[in-house]
């Protein structure tokens, strides 16, 4: 794999199959700028290459998570705002979406850990990963109703997959700050935890024990599941199914169940 892209404001740290993405901004809690995104979007395409990995962890540096768009920085390059806003024809996001998304695209868990703010865009990093633990005192907000706007970074997606249509209108249109219980409870987030950076560590190792082409095959089917027809997803099934079957992961996987003994895996099929 080749060496860690450059970055301004994110950094990436790998071991063990475990990559560890900072948002690296702390004196002005992690707020993002344009650099931010563009880092984001560069670390997760450099971490799709690697086959050895297992989990990303997403975290942000010094007192918050992420307490959103950094819009005095940002609006100061209107040209350069107006280039980030135009979506890609091949991926159909723009850069402000991408850096969220991307995260979707790995084939590997993507597990935010959340503490401090987590504000418009950095709730929807958050959403963007596959888990999320928080504090119970971090504060959770779609601040962009604040502002007169909307969450435009694949928020609306990612809210309305795992909040029910009204809880998600409230969010957006009040722009209320709710507590990392009260995320809980209303289903933003996987777990509260006061390290939350060590729920994601535990759950990362866990997954680990399982073979990679199974944990990116689940990760594929679930996520296309929401907006595909049942027929479509019985078939996306049955093609996954046939693929792990022919894998050396998968005969790792059912000869270390039957000898009862720790599996090595080798690397991701794809």
């Amino acid at each position: 794999m080749s060496a860690s892209p450059a970055t301004t404001y994110v950094s990436c740290t790998v071991e063990d199959g475990v990559a560890r993405v900072v948002l690296d901004r702390p004196d002005k809690l992690n707020a993002l700028t344009l650099d931010t995104l563009e880092d984001l979007i560069r670390v997760a395409r450099w971490l799709r290459q690697d086959r050895t990995l297992r989990a990303v962890i997403v975290s942000g540096a010094g007192e918050s998570f992420c307490a959103g768009l950094d819009f005095g920085t940002v609006l100061k390059k209107p040209g350069r705002v107006a280039r980030a806003l135009v979506p890609s024809p091949f991926r159909g996001t723009n850069t402000f979406q991408e850096a969220c998304w991307a995260w979707r695209r790995l084939p590997v868990p993507v597990i935010a850990a959340v503490h401090g703010h987590c504000y418009g865009g950095g709730l929807q990093i958050a959403l963007a990963a596959d888990f999320r633990f928080t504090t119970p005192d971090a504060r959770w907000s779609v601040l962009e109703g604040k502002w007169g706007l909307i969450p435009d970074m694949s928020g609306v997606r990612s809210i309305s997959e795992l909040v029910g249509l009204d809880v998600a209108k409230r969010l957006a249109m009040t722009a209320e700050i709710v507590s990392g219980k009260e995320a809980l409870d209303l289903g933003l987030v996987t777990g509260v935890d006061a390290d939350p950076v060590a729920a994601a560590e535990s759950l990362a190792a866990e997954i680990a024990t399982k073979s990679p082409d199974a944990v990116a095959a689940a990760k594929r089917l679930f996520d296309g599941a929401r907006l595909s027809s049942a027929r479509r997803t019985f078939a996306r099934e049955r093609i996954e199914q046939v693929i792990l079957l022919a894998t050396r992961n998968t005969r790792v996987a059912r000869e270390s169940a039957f000898a009862k003994i720790a599996p090595t895996f080798g690397p991701r099929s794809r």
